[in-house]
């Protein structure tokens, strides 16, 4: 469980950088552009590899189970991670749904974080997904009090797009990407 929440804290701390606006800027000014945001990605997916790898450690070494939630919720937070993965690629997407949105990524972040809360009940998932609920939810706070991009026009072809990814991921995810990746089945 260490590791996990060490590879979180590697995570969150580079997320942060943007809430920061001077420590972007001075790593901006020192890398360039492309160079920041090629630095930012790459520490990402790395902190985002070594999660998912932390995360199966910590439950193939066994954790506490704080609570068993009925089944019902499975149902909801199915629909709500249909919604997410169509969340996702729509913040890549100028369309209504990134306009009607605004943050499309964070709104897909904590509505996945809130969907795996309300199914499972050990102690590895409530640290993995409350943190990605809680640095959402300070994301979006902190947006607040950054300047805001300029509005982005874009077309109803990118909501179709955004749509039809979303649906094509969250199938795979649901018939055995998910499995494959995680090693939980979501449907058993």
């Amino acid at each position: 469980m260490q590791i996990l929440i060490l590879e979180l804290a590697l995570f969150v701390a580079t997320h942060l950088i943007p809430a920061r606006p001077a420590l972007r800027d001075a790593l901006v000014r020192r890398l360039g552009g492309v160079g920041y945001r090629a630095a930012f990605g790459v520490v990402a997916l790395i902190g985002f590899v070594l999660i998912v790898y932390g995360y199966g450690l910590a439950h193939a070494q066994g954790v506490l189970v704080l609570y068993y939630p009925p089944a019902w919720p499975r149902h909801i937070a199915m629909l709500l991670l249909l919604i997410a993965f169509i969340l996702l690629p729509a913040a890549y997407l100028p369309g209504k749904i990134k306009a009607t949105v605004k943050h499309p990524m964070l709104v897909a972040v904590k509505t996945r974080a809130f969907a795996h809360l309300l199914v499972n009940g050990d102690a590895a998932s409530l640290v993995l997904f409350g943190t990605f609920l809680a640095w959402a939810v300070y994301d979006r706070i902190s947006l607040k009090h950054r300047p805001a991009p300029a509005p982005v026009k874009g077309a109803v072809r990118n909501d179709i797009l955004a749509v039809v990814i979303g649906v094509i991921v969250y199938a795979a995810f649901v018939w055995k990407l998910h499995l494959w990746l995680i090693g939980v089945p979501v449907i058993a």
